[in-house]
């Protein structure tokens, strides 16, 4: 079944870990890991030195990742795009966390990812 066909939860199953490695990864600043699940145009996007110091701005900023809430998932033609709603642990606030999701080759990756 194609990924857009899936009930939130089935979504939810798939990209739930995927999320929680890229948070992992980026508190603990370790690049590789962080882009293990990215498409090749995700990869490009984010060079490592900007992902050193975007991780190092925000951890200075406003902490750490903390609490995760789902809010919705959009589903387009050939991905879906997840919203949640994020907490940090220095400050307080809703922040959103959104990620898109696509499958190539039989393979779930991240085409975009962002905390704002």
């Amino acid at each position: 079944m194609e990924l857009a066909g899936k009930a939130d939860q089935d979504i939810l199953a798939v990209v739930d870990p995927i999320m929680d490695n890229l948070m992992e990864a980026s508190t603990a600043i370790d690049y590789e890991c962080h882009i293990r699940d990215f498409t090749e145009r995700a990869k490009g996007v984010l060079p490592r030195e900007s992902f050193q110091s975007i991780c190092s701005e925000y951890q200075r900023a406003k902490g750490f990742f903390a609490n995760r809430e789902f809010v919705a998932t959009f589903r387009r033609p050939e991905s879906v795009a997840v919203v949640w709603r994020q907490w940090f642990t220095k400050v307080p606030g809703e922040f959103v966390a959104e990620l898109v999701l696509v499958q190539r080759n039989g393979k779930y990756l991240v085409d975009h990812v962002m905390v704002f």
